[in-house]
């Protein structure tokens, strides 16, 4: 009997490691718990790498130069504003100052998609879309004021990477800054035209601008005429349409088939489109998930030259946070003030005073 006891209390033992005992669940799972606490670790480890690369990644997208030390001094003085309270009472307050940025949209001829765009077959570019976006301080409204391209001005001297310096010209056309001397130059003949700083500049070129739209799924504009341009190659009827990007940039592009064929028509769909692209921005859960947001942010810092002070993605995000209590029925567009040039009819020179009173308002 001792022996039967001892074999059913033995039993008893065996049946009781092969179901888990006490100790053996325990031992279990405390493996347990350290295989998935080395999974996570490892899971961790490749997202913060993943995160790190995708970082570096977005960074290296974006190509930069730096105005600043370009120009020196010999520039308009930077605006002066007082922080606001509820920014400085936090650890890294987001940016509330007013601010005005060159945005530029270049012609560019290099690369083949923005040939098959329309940027021709020579080399060299201009700036075919120039605005002057400023922020007022707390960045709750903004005016976008557009530079017509055909405007006549007194293009300065400016500096080129190789130490030399382009001429100064005068009565030429606004775009032929960007050709002689790049950002710098486009930069330095705007504050000499309007006496106002720029603190930033941003550039897009044309296969930048379509892929920008198209990651956002396209942009929904109203046109108040047909259009059938031979140049920009687009056909619209009069009416609501959901454009892609390649429709975007060619509506950006059209003037000769809308109003008298002059670049102020360009301007006035230009700014339909800047408005349509904020809502359509307001619009989008961009946060729906992290494939389609490095995506986008791929896209966007991909498309962009900019000058040093926003030549990194953290930057920029800093910026567009700024901007998200910002409503595109608070963002003002408008075309500085011209006049017909009385030596050429086919050029604009700016209307003197309004053009001044204008610039002046946001210094």
């Amino acid at each position: 009997m001792s022996v039967r006891g001892h074999e059913k209390s033995g039993g008893a033992g065996n049946d009781g490691d092969e179901a888990g005992g006490p100790d053996i669940r325990t031992g279990r799972r405390a493996k347990a718990l350290r295989i998935t606490g080395l999974t996570l670790a490892g899971l961790l480890v490749l997202g913060a790498g993943a995160a790190g690369w995708a970082y570096w990644q977005l960074n290296g997208n974006i190509d930069s130069v730096d105005i600043d030390s370009a120009l020196g001094d010999d520039r308009p003085a930077k605006a002066v504003t007082t922080p606001s309270p509820d920014a400085s009472a936090t650890a890294t307050p987001l940016p509330t100052e007013s601010l005005n940025i060159l945005v530029l949209g270049s012609d560019s001829r290099s690369g083949e998609e923005n040939q098959a765009l329309g940027g021709g077959d020579s080399g060299g570019a201009r700036s075919d879309t120039a605005m002057v976006v400023h922020l007022d301080a707390g960045r709750t409204a903004a005016t976008v004021v557009s530079i017509p391209r055909d405007t006549l001005v007194d293009r300065p001297s400016c500096p080129l990477q190789d130490g030399e310096s382009t001429r100064a010209a005068s009565g030429v056309m606004f775009n032929t800054a960007y050709e002689v001397g790049g950002p710098v130059c486009a930069v330095k003949t705007v504050e000499s035209l309007t006496d106002v700083r720029m603190d930033h500049y941003v550039e897009i070129d044309f296969a930048g601008f379509a892929r920008l739209v198209d990651a956002l799924g396209g942009v929904t504009v109203t046109t108040e005429e047909d259009i059938d341009d031979d140049r920009s190659h687009l056909t619209l009827d009069a009416g609501t349409h959901h454009l892609d990007g390649t429709d975007a940039l060619a509506l950006a592009r059209t003037r000769y088939d809308i109003g008298d064929g002059s670049d102020l028509g360009r301007i006035g769909l230009q700014h339909q489109l800047v408005k349509a692209l904020l809502e359509q921005v307001a619009d989008e859960d961009l946060l729906a998930g992290p494939t389609r947001l490095y995506r986008l942010a791929d896209t966007v810092t991909d498309s962009l030259t900019t000058d040093t002070g926003l030549d990194s993605l953290g930057e920029l995000t800093r910026l567009a946070q700024s901007l998200r209590d910002l409503p595109s029925d608070d963002v003002t567009t408008l075309t500085m003030p011209v006049v017909p040039a009385p030596w050429d009819r086919n050029r604009v020179i700016a209307d003197e005073p309004e053009a001044g009173e204008l610039w002046a308002s946001l210094r």
